[in-house]
């Protein structure tokens, strides 16, 4: 595959995961190079705090190559790889170690949007 062609299917992976990440976890996210610039962006940025995601758009995954990148990339963060192959959906790996943090920072996320929820009903005139 030539160099441009193998960019535009990670930039599509990016995109596709993140709409996915979206969509399952109901949260915000979008591909992190597009909005950051720089290279050593994450491939999702998300509102999801603490966690790390690696996508992984290809036939076939080299996984601990893979969890060993999200892993170095992630920080204190949880690293997640996120894959995907051709006419396949797509699979979250994580080490088990790292399920329970990914756990928290879910219910943190969740927990916090129904405290904005309940914040904006009652900050609401009411009707009469």
């Amino acid at each position: 595959m030539t160099g441009k062609r193998s960019r535009n299917k990670g930039k599509r992976g990016e995109r596709e995961a993140a709409h996915a990440v979206s969509k399952i976890l109901g949260i915000q996210a979008r591909r992190g190079v597009q909005y950051a610039g720089t290279t050593d962006s994450p491939d999702i940025c998300s509102d999801l705090q603490g966690v790390h995601f690696e996508v992984k758009l290809c036939e076939r995954l080299s996984l601990w190559a893979a969890i060993a990148q999200a892993v170095e990339d992630c920080g204190t963060k949880v690293p997640v790889v996120l894959h995907r192959a051709n006419r396949k959906p797509w699979l979250m790996i994580l080490r088990l170690e790292d399920l329970p943090r990914l756990i928290a920072q879910i219910n943190r996320r969740q927990q916090h949007v129904g405290m904005e929820q309940n914040s904006a009903i009652l900050s609401e005139p009411p009707t009469a």
